[in-house]
């Protein structure tokens, strides 16, 4: 696999990783059974989120077990709770790979989780696949990153606005960790090129639930737009605090990059319809493999769960290791890095393939509106699979950030 690149830094500059450490692998093949980790936030500010990628992670390896198994052996699932907490996911993944000899991690939704987990993964050549939309601008031949990259999700975003809504002026507001730093750092290089004023940048400690200053200062700016990306429980207080303070989507629409059905469903339809959304993939998709899926995670955790981008990109990363693993006719970590190129599923969002250049995936980029029964309608596609630019090599604008 051609896979040079490691890290990156706080600053944004990439790393060069020779190779992954050579360290020895715990896993036992000589059974019938084969361990993986699911790794996610079952308590804590992150919680509201990360649970149904939890549940996703479980039914992709039900389906795979009742299948038949990958190379003959059954999926056992070891469950560890990150906590909302970096420090937590960094010891549960080291215990999951040296203790419980797993042979993949799936998991980890905010980037100072991940980065977290990174070093551990790359010092115990294991493998992790991240289910989340993230800022980009990295890339490691330990993590398989299944959620978008910036070029899927962020620009197409930004550039839906101007094309399609005319907005010549944003507000950003976001949690203030690493993928909100960031992203609009990224905005606001793209900013610079498209002629977009931004009238603010506001961040608050995950977890925040008072708003009332922030959307106070978004009012008296009065943006064309607000670029959202705040995460986990904060959406709920953002929200309702936006619509009590009488902003509307018709007047200053919102469009979010954290906020899939999951959270509709906390925050309230009726506080964020007409909103918009950012993702690859909606429960509104209509495809077969969509209408089977949905009715599958209906099927197991009841009529009134919802479908979302980071539980489905989850549940396809299962089935993405699975196909690996096959295609190597192995578990060993150097084996499924070789041969993860060009692996495709026909995941709910449609056909996905692995890039072995850096480990991330086509995906369609999709605009969604909110709706009042609580779901995320299509407004707008990219038509076709778009691949992954993690460090925005094609883009004119994003040569700082990339270091073009």
């Amino acid at each position: 696999m051609a896979l040079g690149v490691g890290a990156l830094t706080a600053c944004g500059s990439r790393t060069t990783d020779e190779s992954a450490a050579a360290a020895e692998s715990c896993v036992d093949t000589s059974g019938d059974t084969i361990k993986v980790g699911s790794l996610h936030s079952l308590s804590g500010t992150m919680a509201i989120s990360e649970e149904t990628v939890r549940d996703s992670v479980a039914l992709a390896i039900e389906e795979i077990n009742a299948d038949g198994g990958v190379l003959g052996k059954q999926i056992e699932p070891i469950v560890e709770d990150g906590a909302s907490d970096p420090a937590v996911f960094a010891e549960r993944a080291e215990k999951l790979i040296t203790a419980d000899c797993v042979a993949a991690v799936f998991g980890g939704w905010t980037s100072s989780s991940r980065k977290a987990m990174l070093p551990v993964v790359e010092d115990n050549n294991a493998l992790l696949y991240y289910p989340v939309q993230y800022e980009g601008l990295e890339s490691s031949p330990n993590i398989f990153y299944s959620g978008a990259t910036t070029n899927q999700q962020i620009v197409p975003a930004l550039d839906y606005l101007k094309e399609e809504r005319d907005i010549e002026s944003l507000y950003l507001v976001g949690s203030d960790y690493v993928f909100p730093q960031t992203a609009n750092r990224v905005i606001r290089a793209w900013a610079d090129a498209n002629d977009v004023e931004i009238l603010g940048e506001d961040y608050t400690p995950l977890g925040s639930t008072d708003f009332s200053t922030i959307v106070n200062k978004v009012r008296t700016a009065q943006p064309d737009a607000v670029f959202n990306t705040l995460n986990g429980d904060s959406n709920v207080a953002f929200f309702r605090e936006y619509s009590n303070a009488g902003l509307a989507a018709e007047d200053t629409p919102v469009v979010s990059v954290s906020i899939a059905e999951e959270e509709v469903q906390g925050i309230g339809a009726e506080n964020i319809v007409g909103q918009l959304t950012s993702w690859n993939y909606y429960q509104t998709i209509d495809s077969p493999a969509n209408t089977a899926f949905v009715d599958a995670f209906k099927a197991k955790y009841g009529e009134n769960r919802v479908t979302s981008d980071p539980m489905e990109a989850a549940y396809t990363s299962v089935y993405l290791w699975k196909n690996t693993v096959e295609k190597a006719g192995s578990f060993d970590v150097p084996a499924v890095q070789e041969a993860a190129d060009g692996v495709s599923y026909e995941a709910p969002e449609g056909t996905v393939t692995i890039d072995g250049e850096n480990n991330h995936i086509s995906k369609t980029a999709l605009i969604g509106e909110i709706r009042p029964d609580g779901l995320i309608y299509e407004v707008w596609s990219s038509g076709e699979p778009i691949e992954p630019d993690p460090y925005l090599e094609t883009y004119d604008w994003a040569g700082e950030l990339s270091g073009n």
